[in-house]
């Protein structure tokens, strides 16, 4: 817990021990961690002198927050009213079926993460997914597995450049 409250040292500092900063605490500890773990969240209770609990409950509440760390290839599926008539659900069990994973987990390999999202704003091309900031449009449970294939040998071509 100390190395742990030593490492986010410059965003735990003494003028910010104050409950009403536990957002803006949570929200820079995940920018520099790249997620909420249990242990630092609990360094955060400690430094504010509240609950476990309350960190915890404060950060299940927003969507914003990841509990676990995030792949090189984040998977977001939209699941706004668009895609999800058009078959968001289906497309976003077929990931999870085919990354081995479950919304809100990593790949063993750290590859890939899969997220299940509102709204990406892309409501014409339902169903949406988007890998790493590259819009897939009209996807189907069909279309996934070759997805994920070619961004895999896309990703080993680099590996060997």
């Amino acid at each position: 817990m100390e190395e742990l409250r030593e490492e986010l040292g410059d965003i735990l500092k003494p003028d910010r021990k104050d409950r009403r900063f536990l957002i803006s605490l949570l929200q820079e500890i995940q920018q520099r961690v790249g997620y909420l773990s249990k242990e630092t969240m609990l360094a955060l209770a400690d430094f504010l002198g509240i609950p476990g609990s309350t960190v915890y409950g404060v950060a299940t509440f927003y969507n914003q927050f990841r509990f676990a760390p995030r792949g090189k290839y984040p998977v977001k599926v939209c699941m706004g009213t668009a895609c999800h008539l058009a078959g968001g659900q289906l497309v976003l069990e077929a990931m999870s079926r085919e990354l081995e994973i479950g919304v809100g987990e990593c790949t063993s390999d750290g590859m890939f993460s899969l997220e299940r999202v509102a709204c990406v704003g892309c409501c014409a091309l339902a169903p949406v997914v988007v890998i790493d900031d590259a819009v897939y449009p009209r996807m189907d449970s069909s279309k996934v597995e070759e997805l994920l294939v070619n961004i895999r040998s896309s990703n080993r071509e680099h590996k060997s450049n």
